[in-house]
C-alpha cells in the first residue's frame, strides 16, 4: 500500500511543472516540457549531492519507503528509536525528510518522462510532427529505471562507493541525454557548418570531463575530500605518499579495503591527488577549446558559459581544501560540475548538428494540448 502513495506523491509532485507546461499559451509544448524536466534533473542531481553530503543516504536505511511507509511522519516512531540509539548515527528526523524528498523529487522526474514517452508515442500512431523519434524518451525511461535500482542498492549496500559513483553518473547520463534531447529540439540560431570541423575535438572535452567527475564522485563518496589539506601542493608535498592499489579498488565497503581493513590515509590521498592533478588538464583542454570556439555565434553564449562555470568550479574547489568542506560551497561544486556536463554536452551537439543534412532547425511541435 505504501508503494502506491509513493507514487501519488511523485505524481503530485509532478503535477507542477505538468501542469506550468500546459497552461502556457504556446505551440511547443513538447519542448518545453523536455526544458523543464532537464532543468528539473539538473536540480535534483545537485540535492543528490546535498543528500551525500549531509550523510542522508541513510536517513531512511530501507527502500522505497522509510520504514514501510511513504513518509518519515508516519515512520516517526522508528525513527526516533534509532536516533535515541546511535545519536551520531545515520538516521534522523532531518536526514530522513532529506533522503525522502530527494525520492519524492526522483519519482516526480520518472512521472515527467512518462509523460514524454506516452506524448512521443501518441504523435507517432497519430502521425504528429513532434521532430524526435518516440524512441529517445523511451530510451530515457529505460534509463532512470536503471537509476532507480541503483538508488536502492546505494541503500541496501550501505554507500558501497561504486555503487554511490554509479548512481552519481547515471544521474548525469540522464541529464545530459535530456540535454541533447531538448537541443535537438531547440532552434539552432545560425547555421555555421564549419563548425563541424570541432565535432572530435569536443567529443573529446566531453570524454575528458567525464572521466573527471567520475573521479570527482569517487572523492566525494570516499570522504578524500580533505586528503590533502593544502594547495598546490598536497600534505606539503607535490608527490605525497600515496596507495593507489586500495584507493581505485572499486568493489569494498565504504572506509574499508578489499580485505576488510580500514582504508589508510594514504590511500585518500591518492584518490584526491588524482582528481586534483587530472582537473589542470581538463581545465587547460575545455579552456582552450571553449576559447577557439566563441569565435562563431551559434557556440558564443554556451562556450562563454563553459569558461565562466569552469572559472567557478575552479574557486568552489579551492574553497573546499582551505575551507574545510563547507557544505554550501560542496553542493556548489557538485552542481558546477552538473551544470559543466550540460553545457559541454550543448557544445557537442551544435557541432555535431552542423554536418552538411545534419541541421536541426525544427518548427513548432504539434504536442497536443
Amino acid at each position: 500500500m505504501f508503494v502506491l502513495e509513493l507514487g501519488l506523491i511523485g505524481l503530485c509532485v509532478a503535477l507542477l511543472p505538468l501542469s506550468y507546461v500546459w497552461v502556457k499559451a504556446s505551440d511547443d509544448k513538447f519542448r518545453k516540457l523536455v526544458w523543464m524536466t532537464t532543468f528539473l534533473t539538473l536540480d535534483l542531481v545537485m540535492f543528490g549531492g546535498f543528500t551525500r553530503l549531509t550523510d542522508s543516504g541513510l536517513g531512511c536505511p530501507d527502500w522505497p519507503g522509510c520504514y514501510g511507509t511513504a513518509s518519515p511522519f508516519v515512520a516517526h516512531a522508528q525513527i526516533a528509536a534509532a536516533h535515541a540509539a546511535l545519536p551520531s548515527g545515520p538516521v534522523s528526523m532531518t536526514k530522513a525528510w532529506i533522503e525522502m524528498i530527494h525520492r519524492y523529487f526522483a519519482m516526480a522526474i520518472g512521472v515527467l518522462i512518462v509523460a514524454q514517452t506516452a506524448i512521443a508515442w501518441r504523435a507517432r500512431f497519430k502521425r504528429l510532427p513532434l521532430h524526435v523519434s518516440p524512441w529517445w524518451p523511451t530510451a530515457l525511461l529505460m534509463l532512470i529505471g536503471v537509476q532507480g535500482a541503483f538508488g536502492a542498492w546505494t541503500v541496501t549496500m550501505k554507500l558501497q562507493p561504486i555503487i554511490v559513483t554509479t548512481h552519481l553518473l547515471l544521474g548525469l547520463a540522464l541529464l545530459g541525454t535530456l540535454g541533447w534531447l531538448a537541443a535537438r529540439l531547440t532552434p539552432i540560431p545560425v547555421y555555421e557548418p564549419q563548425i563541424s570541423r570541432y565535432r572530435f575535438a569536443a567529443a573529446v572535452g566531453l570524454a575528458l570531463l567525464i572521466v573527471q567527475i567520475a573521479l570527482g564522485g569517487w572523492v566525494s563518496t570516499n570522504y578524500a575530500v580533505l586528503a590533502c589539506t593544502d594547495f598546490p601542493t598536497c600534505n606539503g608535498q607535490w608527490i605525497p605518499p600515496m596507495d593507489f592499489a586500495h584507493g581505485f579498488h572499486l568493489w569494498r565497503a565504504l572506509g574499508m579495503t578489499a580485505d576488510g581493513d580500514v582504508i589508510t590515509q594514504d590511500a585518500l590521498v591518492a584518490i584526491h591527488w588524482t582528481h586534483r592533478t587530472f582537473a589542470f588538464a581538463v581545465i587547460a583542454y575545455l579552456v582552450a577549446l571553449a576559447l577557439r570556439l566563441r569565435g562563431y555565434e551559434s557556440l558564443r553564449r554556451p562556450a562563454n558559459s563553459v569558461l565562466l562555470v569552469l572559472a567557478i568550479q575552479f574557486a568552489t574547489g579551492l574553497s573546499n581544501i582551505v575551507l574545510q568542506w563547507p557544505l554550501p560551497i560542496a553542493v556548489a561544486h557538485n552542481g558546477g560540475a552538473a551544470v559543466l556536463l550540460l553545457l559541454v554536452v550543448m557544445l557537442n551537439f551544435r557541432t555535431a548538428s552542423s554536418r552538411p543534412g545534419r541541421a536541426a532547425v525544427p518548427t513548432r511541435d504539434a504536442a497536443p494540448a
